[in-house]
């Protein structure tokens, strides 16, 4: 199901897949969790969606985008951002010659979602409010960044990436990111996130993890069997 593990003989022979893009970034995500949180909990989507689909339609993962608009971080070291002409421009040259395409985006900064969005392809977008809706109560609030929320879907898979000594000692912090990006506030530092994190992260278990993730996986189903059937 991975685009890269195979051959080019097996990609003549896939004709007609649904290639599922995973995107992400690389930036801070407190200091329990890795900075890849955003490509890891995509690309785990993409994986648990090619998995229940097997037999029913065929579905090729690409190699993850870890790199993203990612400018609300960059008073942290390990913030890597691109601007939105580059983003605009690897997904287009990516995806050139490749259809069906859905893009399966987990960093939700706004002009990363509103690039994605301007590319015209089919895009989960979890920040629309019918996907919104269907999260945890913390994705809900809007303070989940590096909270209870990613950090048990990291959980879920990559345990031995989240620092689960620091995690237990973290304060839950309350800040509502998209008021506070509407009132102009646009690095975490503005927003009082001085560690990089909102929410409550030390309530994180992969518990959680996999329960939201099992959602995560119903929501693509439901978006790539639309994009199959046209």
């Amino acid at each position: 199901m991975n685009f890269g593990d195979l051959a080019y003989t097996d990609i003549e022979a896939r004709h007609g897949a649904v290639h599922l893009l995973p995107l992400g970034a690389t930036e801070p995500h407190g200091p329990h969790a890795p900075l890849s949180t955003d490509t890891l909990i995509s690309t785990g989507i993409c994986r648990r969606v090619a998995e229940r689909l097997r037999g029913e339609i065929d579905i090729l993962v690409l190699p993850p985008l870890p790199y993203g608009v990612t400018r609300y971080g960059s008073a942290f070291p390990g913030a890597l951002s691109i601007s939105e002409g580059t983003l605009r421009a690897l997904v287009e040259e990516i995806t050139q010659d490749l259809r069906p395409v859905v893009l399966v985006n987990s960093h939700f900064e706004p002009e990363q979602v509103a690039t994605l969005r301007e590319s015209g392809l089919p895009l989960l977008d979890l920040t629309r409010r019918a996907y919104a809706d269907r999260l945890t109560e913390e994705f809900r609030s809007g303070s989940c960044h590096a909270g209870r929320y990613e950090t048990s879907l990291v959980l879920a898979d990559h345990p031995e990436l989240v620092n689960r000594k620091l995690m237990a000692g973290l304060e839950t912090r309350t800040v509502d990111m998209p008021t506070a990006i509407g009132e102009g506030r646009t690095d975490f530092l503005a927003m009082g996130m001085d560690a990089a994190y909102c929410g409550s992260p030390a309530e994180a278990t992969p518990e959680e993890g996999v329960e939201t993730y099992e959602t995560l996986t119903d929501m693509l189903v439901e978006l790539v069997r639309e994009v199959a059937a046209r």
